[in-house]
């Protein structure tokens, strides 16, 4: 079982991002009970639904991954899931200046792959080869 591609630059931005928040908002509110008497029930409301909102994004880009499988590749990015067959798959790309991996498909359709990035370096070129020797091995033969 080939282990799943996930980002590691962007995971770590956003696992202290979403710890950041949640200090943050429990701070606002120790202080909205305290020494901020201007904030209403109201602000406290919004201020943690707010909060909550972005910090299930902030979850979502923590957690973004692909994951291959014996038939096909499943990549769950920022808000899509997506479930490939192998041989949908005609090509990866990796092109410099772009942020992450994009897959050509048979239907002529590009879907990114936000788990292999640009942002981890070397590290990204190295899953980025390891995603197109997966989808090489997975290809038919010609006959």
């Amino acid at each position: 079982m080939e282990p799943p591609f996930r980002p590691r630059t962007a995971r770590r931005v956003a696992w202290g991002l979403l710890a950041l928040v949640g200090v943050g908002v429990a701070g606002l509110m120790v202080a909205s009970f305290t020494t901020l008497a201007e904030f209403g029930w109201m602000d406290r409301v919004l201020t943690v639904l707010f909060a909550g909102a972005g910090s299930v994004i902030i979850h979502r880009q923590a957690t973004v991954a692909a994951f291959p499988g014996p038939t096909g590749l499943r990549i769950r990015n920022l808000f899509v899931t997506t479930d490939l067959e192998w041989a949908q798959i005609v090509r990866v790309n990796f092109m410099a200046g772009h942020p992450w991996v994009t897959l050509d498909l048979s239907d002529g359709d590009t879907v990114a792959v936000m788990a292999i990035q640009a942002a981890d370096g070397e590290r990204g070129l190295a899953e980025a080869r390891r995603l197109a020797a997966l989808v090489a091995a997975h290809e038919a033969p010609d006959s």
